[in-house]
């Protein structure tokens, strides 16, 4: 497992106007990555605290402030299904993927499989005209 992607700023990228620039773009880049995963930990029910647990635990963390959000527009499109239950004399919402959850899943797997695989060739090849 490679290191934990977190939510916020941490200070890469040399310089103030460096960092903030590359904080800028890290967000851009995980805001995408954050939908495929949180429609992947879907595919088995969740309430949000335990979403936010096995997300953290695989190394990607995730703020309260992001995720419900996340969660609220993911239902709202027709990706999620959600509903109230009683657990440990608390009121709490299960989210799990809908059909069509499933279904857009599917696509966006093979999307970044075929992004990801072009990427690795792509800097593969980078490193090796660095290296002439």
């Amino acid at each position: 497992m490679g290191p934990a992607i977190k939510d916020g700023v941490n200070g890469a990228g040399g310089g103030q106007a460096g960092g903030e620039l590359f904080d800028s773009l890290r967000l851009e880049l995980r805001r995408g990555c954050l939908v495929l995963a949180v429609l992947a930990q879907l595919r088995a029910e969740h309430y949000g605290y335990t979403l936010r647990k096995s997300l953290a635990e695989a190394g990607l963390e995730i703020e309260e402030s992001t995720l419900y959000p996340l969660l609220r527009r993911l239902e709202t499109q027709g990706l999620l299904t959600s509903e109230w239950r009683e657990e440990e004399r608390r009121n709490k919402r299960f989210y799990r993927l809908s059909a069509e959850g499933e279904r857009i899943l599917g696509l966006l797997l093979a999307e970044w499989n075929g992004i990801n695989d072009s990427l690795g060739r792509i800097v593969q090849g980078e490193k090796v005209d660095k290296e002439r």
